[in-house]
């Protein structure tokens, strides 16, 4: 072998050589520039393992592992999803997914805090005492033993004052809430007393009628059940027809033409309970209870309503 042809396979060789240098240097490049990533995969039946990647997205980590998810389960990230900063796949049977919880960023805490503070910066308390009325009661009493004695009032009522300490909680200078902390009577109401004829006996037509409050109110208060009615609606009640009418069946008003218990105007409306309203206090109570729940829903509204205007 000649000179020549020796040097040319000499070359050839460090050519050779340093191509694969070259190569190996390149891939060591690459190498150096891929991340690697620790991810763990927690599966469905909780069994956990990590894995090291370069992969970032969900399904190219579980690819790689050759890891396929079965037709009731789910995975969390998405599939499509990248791997966040927790650097976790959850996989988990579907209807079991883990929940998600937003984060809020300092700046919104801040600024739900400021504005927490500011709606409460608007709000002030103070402590005040006010003087308020007790209103009276009213006491019906039966003096009467026959037809001769009329309804009338024998003590007036007045109210009484109590003294009433409360905390008021007020918002942009308007009251919101106000709570009673203490109450003292300064001064007892007094009862107003009315005289009833409790016992009636009368003719109307040529028939006699007879019977006594206290069998027209319990009538009243069996019918009251039926709608549906309290106890302290039927205390409603009884005070209603005391101010109309003292429950007696043939009070009559000549300046208006109200009659009966209820005090229908006009009494003649009353017939269409019963045709003999005039004496029958039944045919008047179911009247007046059925005239209350059409007009007012109940006898405490009945009640309030003539508390307020002096009629119902």
């Amino acid at each position: 072998m000649n000179k020549a042809k020796k040097a040319s396979i000499s070359y050839r060789k460090v050519i050779a050589i340093s191509i694969i240098f070259i190569i190996i240097l390149g891939i060591s490049v690459i190498a150096g520039n891929v991340k690697l990533n620790n991810v763990k995969i927690k599966f469905s039946n909780n069994h956990e393992i990590t894995v090291l990647t370069s992969k970032t997205k969900v399904s190219e980590i579980l690819d790689e592992n050759h890891i396929i998810l079965s037709s009731d389960e789910t995975v969390s990230p998405a599939a499509d999803e990248y791997i966040t900063e927790t650097k976790s796949i959850i996989i988990t049977k579907i209807g079991n997914e883990p929940t998600k919880i937003a984060e809020a960023s300092e700046e919104e805490l801040n600024n739900d805090i400021e504005e927490i503070a500011e709606s409460y910066s608007n709000i002030t308390e103070e402590i005040i005492t006010v003087q308020e009325e007790i209103p009276f009661e009213t006491i019906t009493k039966d003096v009467s033993n026959g037809n001769n004695t009329t309804n009338r009032v024998i003590q007036a009522g007045k109210n009484g004052i109590k003294e009433v300490t409360y905390k008021v909680k007020y918002k942009d200078g308007i009251e919101i809430e106000r709570i009673e902390l203490s109450s003292k009577v300064i001064k007892e109401p007094v009862n107003k007393i009315v005289q009833i004829q409790t016992k009636i006996t009368s003719r109307s037509g040529g028939r006699i009628a007879s019977g006594s409050v206290s069998v027209y109110q319990q009538y009243a208060a069996t019918a009251c059940s039926s709608y549906g009615w309290t106890e302290t609606d039927v205390e409603c009640l009884i005070s209603l027809w005391n101010k109309e009418s003292g429950w007696n069946p043939y009070a009559y008003n000549s300046s208006s033409g109200a009659y009966g218990i209820p005090q229908a105007l006009p009494g003649s409306k009353m017939a269409s309970a019963g045709s003999d309203y005039k004496t029958n206090y039944q045919t008047q109570i179911n009247w007046g209870l059925s005239y209350i729940s059409s007009r007012y829903g109940s006898p405490q509204n009945a009640w309030s309503h003539w508390l307020s205007k002096g009629w119902y």
